[in-house]
């Protein structure tokens, strides 16, 4: 094992993600279950949630900021629930996986540009800056991470991944304080993918140190 390799087992061998899963699989597990007993595909699924964002993304165009949050608070298990029932029909595939990310982002996206819209029409500048930066916060934490892994790295690090922004902007929404949101995924986000680049140069220098005392 190189340096590399130990320096990933070290950071990685925890998540909020991962804790979640283990937490709620007892809920996750039968509901799945049940949703494939009635004729649904974990594509279907993948494919509801992002419509119930855009259905939240809606909402908060139109103010409605507290069902807004709701409404997503309602689709977020569904994040987990379309891996859960791959996984009990015995094959998961690297398409769904594909699917479920690609997905991720555009709910993400819709959901900032729902924000977006929201401020505009309130005429306040700032906030809709806000927006942009904790979009491009958001996307680059999931950037980050593929592209280090496409080139044999792990980005698996950092302390707002797309779960905890989730939660963060579930609770504001909420509570009908989006700007807080804003501010915590866009310092935070930022922060994230930060942590990923310099996680992913800690790897490659040990990988070069390695490789250089062959």
């Amino acid at each position: 094992m190189n340096e590399a390799d130990t320096i990933d087992k070290k950071e990685n061998t925890w998540s909020f993600e991962l804790f979640l899963r283990k937490v709620f699989k007892g809920v996750i597990d039968p509901i799945a279950k049940f949703l494939l007993k009635i004729g649904f595909k974990p594509n279907m699924i993948t494919y509801l949630g992002l419509i119930l964002t855009t259905l939240a993304a809606a909402l908060i165009v139109k103010g409605n900021i507290t069902l807004a949050g709701l409404i997503l608070l309602i689709g977020a298990p569904l994040d987990v629930v379309d891996g859960s029932m791959a996984r009990q029909l015995g094959h998961p595939s690297s398409y769904g996986a594909f699917i479920d990310s690609v997905t991720d982002r555009y709910s993400e996206l819709v959901l900032f540009l729902g924000l977006l819209i929201h401020f505009v029409i309130k005429n306040d500048t700032l906030v809709c800056v806000l927006v942009f930066v904790a979009a491009g916060g958001s996307v680059l934490v999931s950037y980050v991470k593929a592209r280090a892994e496409s080139l044999g790295y792990s980005a698996k690090t950092g302390i707002l991944t797309r779960v905890e922004r989730l939660i963060v902007m579930i609770a504001c929404l909420v509570f009908n304080i989006p700007i807080v949101g804003l501010w915590i995924i866009a310092v935070l986000a930022n922060f994230t993918a930060l942590q990923r680049i310099l996680f992913v140069r800690k790897q490659a220098l040990a990988s070069k140190t390695s490789t250089s005392t062959k």
